[in-house]
């Protein structure tokens, strides 16, 4: 056999190897952490929903998210990457799927 046979042979074998060995460290089942799932997202929306009907609607963003990561509902094990962005995300994904309303406050007079 040729030498650039062998290396192409070699090279195949080793990119199956690598290959494999790359899957078999993939996370194969959700994480109990996950905070990317449509449940996980649902949770947060929720959460939001219920801190802005009892505190009112003229908040902004720092003082929701305070108000929101102190709730005796927030899971600190669970959702410990959420930060300011995040909340920013939930708020204009309601946004997205209520189209009337347009701030804190808009939410608040529709919740009452």
């Amino acid at each position: 056999m040729e030498t650039s046979s062998l290396m192409m042979i070699f090279f195949i074998l080793l990119f199956a190897v690598s290959f494999w060995k790359i899957y078999a460290f993939l996370p194969n089942k959700q994480l109990e952490d996950d905070d990317t799932t449509k449940e996980a997202q649902e949770e947060l929306q929720h959460l939001m929903l219920k801190v802005i009907k009892k505190n009112g609607g003229n908040l902004e963003g720092k003082k929701l998210f305070d108000l929101m990561i102190t709730d005796e509902e927030f899971d600190k094990k669970k959702f410990w990457r959420f930060n300011e962005n995040r909340l920013n995300r939930v708020l204009f994904s309601y946004f997205l799927q209520n189209p009337h309303l347009k701030n804190i406050e808009d939410i608040y007079e529709e919740l009452k």
